[in-house]
Formats: structure tokens, sequence, C-alpha cells
């Protein structure tokens, strides 16, 4: 049962999840529409998010329909799990929407120190070339590594702004576990 639960999990916390949570993200950090990863992601949560945008108009940059939508998908991945019996003494729908907002929360953290570590291999194997990955991972990173970059230089030529990120981000998985 162990086996299943981690492959329901995979599925609907990693990728569902992750795909509303880059539709939330992508306008925030104003990256390419006109990226092939940023279609695809758009294209794949338009059914979810357009009937949502009809009702929930957005509030400035913030699109409140894909954070909705991001929300509803994780209190379906939460659901799905609780059925499966991934969580046994869960019990209350406070429990639930606390499980389901500490879960959501970690999926963006845990997001974030995946796409830094990805952000910093690619600078050391291929610095300098263009993909749309490379693009879209050069969007999402570059405001939460500017700010560390502006407090710690290089040192000797070597950005450490994404290592003290990466601890960041590990410390606060761990201050919300």
């Amino acid at each position: 049962m162990e086996a299943i639960i981690f492959i329901v999990r995979a599925l609907l916390d990693v990728l569902l999840v992750t795909v509303f949570l880059l539709r939330v993200l992508l306008p925030l950090v104003r990256a390419d529409p006109r990226n092939q990863l940023s279609q695809a992601v758009i294209r794949g949560t338009n059914p979810v998010v357009l009937p949502l945008r009809r009702v929930l108009p957005p509030i400035g940059r913030i699109d409140t329909a894909s954070v909705v939508a991001l929300l509803l998908a994780q209190a379906v991945a939460t659901g799905v799990l609780m059925l499966l019996g991934a969580f046994p003494w869960l019990s209350t729908p406070g429990q639930f929407a606390a499980l389901a907002l500490r879960s959501l929360a970690d999926t963006v953290l845990l997001f974030y120190t995946f796409i830094v570590f990805l952000y910093v291999l690619l600078s050391w194997v291929a610095p300098g070339t263009y993909s749309p990955a490379a693009a879209l991972l050069y969007s999402l990173c570059e405001p939460l590594l500017r700010p560390f970059r502006r407090l710690i230089p290089p040192l000797g030529g070597i950005d450490l702004s994404a290592l003290f990120v990466l601890i960041g981000l590990q410390a606060l998985r761990i201050a919300i576990a």
C-alpha cells in the first residue's frame, strides 16, 4: 500500500500541484508567455482556471483564479491521499485544511529547492546557452537569488547566493515539518 501512496503522491503532489504552482508563479516573475514550457503550463491548466476566472477577477498581478485552482489541486491531492490511508490520524476539517496548507508550503519550498539546484547545475554545465527550460529557470530563480546577491558578494568569481538560498529553503522546510 505504501508503494501506491508513493506513486499517487508523486503524481498528485509533485506533478499536478506543481503545474498549478507554475501557473501562479509565471505571471508573478514575469516569465515570457511565449516560452514553450510556459505555454504548456497555461494550456494544461486552462480547463480549470478559465471557468474560475469568470467568477474571480485578478487582483493586481495576482491571478486569483490560478491561486484558487492551486488550492483546489492541493485539496484534491490531500483528499485522495487521505482516502488511500496516508493520513490515518486525520479526522476533522480543520486538520485537513492545515495539512493541505502545510503540504502546499512544503511543495513550494521543495519546488524552489529543486529549481535553484537545477539553475546552479545548468550554470556549471552549460553557461550562457539558451533553451526554453533555462530561460524559465532564470525567470523563476532570479527574484529569489537577487536579494542574496546584494548581501553576499561573489568570492573569487564564485557566486554563493544559491548556496545560502538552498540553506534557507531547507531551514524553512524543517521549520514547517
